[in-house]
């Protein structure tokens, strides 16, 4: 048995690009891991398929769940689909349908833990073509890389910087967003193009700022749920470097500096959003892949 973590992510700038024929959008974006972790427990068992149990009883067990399809999918792709079968125990504490990754990143996690339980029978970019077929965000959850500049629908990776110096506070509203409706109600226009696309040669990977963090999706989750709005300006208010909408939503998360705020001060923070928001409120720093 071996035991995973699967980080959340935050995308500190994300800009569609256009719309694909396949209907997939191409877009441009930051991610970046964080210590706000899901645990998954994975082992061989002798009898065939997959067994899965969670935490969350609401989440389904078949696959649906990303981490069971992504199973599947690595048990067809390295040619043991009905040798064995799997046994794996989710322990969940990311938000689901949060904007934070968590079902991309369990399923990435699967993927890494089954390559390792195989002796490394696909190579790394296999992994990432594999991730693209489970979901757009499953690749960048494949790599080792804490952080990225994501391309086409997700799957071209460059490795980048962590951001430093920041306690990221993530405020959820307790509401659920579908990715599919977000990006369905995009219009991608010249009006919707507010920001200029930043620049992606070795500097830019190597350096971060909060000029940089604009979601070109945060406009529609925003029209739809004004309390995103509301979230972000009182991190803002409560000192805040910066703050926006992670993904699709609904999630927002403010940047503090460490230099400004100590950890008690952020734990203050957590108390006050989460009696005004809900029990999703947490303190995060940049994942360290430990």
């Amino acid at each position: 048995m071996i035991e995973l973590s699967a980080p959340a992510k935050v995308n500190l700038f994300l800009h569609v690009l256009g719309r694909r024929e396949d209907g997939y959008h191409e877009l441009v974006t930051r991610m970046q891991k964080i210590d706000l972790c899901d645990t998954l427990h994975v082992s061989r068992r002798t009898s065939p398929g997959v067994a899965f149990s969670c935490s969350d009883k609401r989440l389904p067990t078949g696959t649906g769940n990303l981490a069971v399809l992504a199973a599947h999918t690595y048990l067809d792709a390295a040619g043991v689909d009905g040798r064995c079968g799997l046994e794996i125990r989710l322990q969940k504490r990311i938000p689901v349908a949060a904007g934070l990754g968590g079902g991309s990143s369990d399923a990435g996690a699967v993927l890494r833990g089954l390559n390792v339980l195989f002796d490394n029978a696909l190579g790394a970019e296999q992994l990432i073509e594999l991730g693209g077929t489970i979901g757009a965000d499953v690749p960048f959850f494949t790599v080792a890389c804490t952080a990225a500049i994501a391309r086409g629908i997700g799957e071209r990776l460059s490795p980048a910087a962590d951001i430093e110096g920041f306690w990221i506070l993530l405020v959820n509203p307790g509401i659920s967003v579908s990715t599919r409706i977000v990006f369905e109600n995009y219009a991608l226009t010249t009006l919707s193009k507010n920001s200029t696309l930043p620049s992606f040669d070795k500097s830019g990977l190597d350096r971060f700022s909060c000029d940089q963090m604009h979601n070109d999706l945060e406009a529609v989750t925003m029209a739809r749920h004004p309390v995103i709005g509301t979230i972000k300006h009182s991190l803002i208010e409560n000192g805040a470097a910066a703050a926006m909408m992670s993904g699709s939503g609904p999630t927002v998360f403010g940047l503090f500096s460490t230099e400004r705020f100590t950890a008690r001060q952020i734990e203050t923070l957590v108390d006050t959003f989460a009696l005004a928001y809900g029990q999703h409120v947490y303190a995060t720093r940049t994942y360290t892949g430990v």
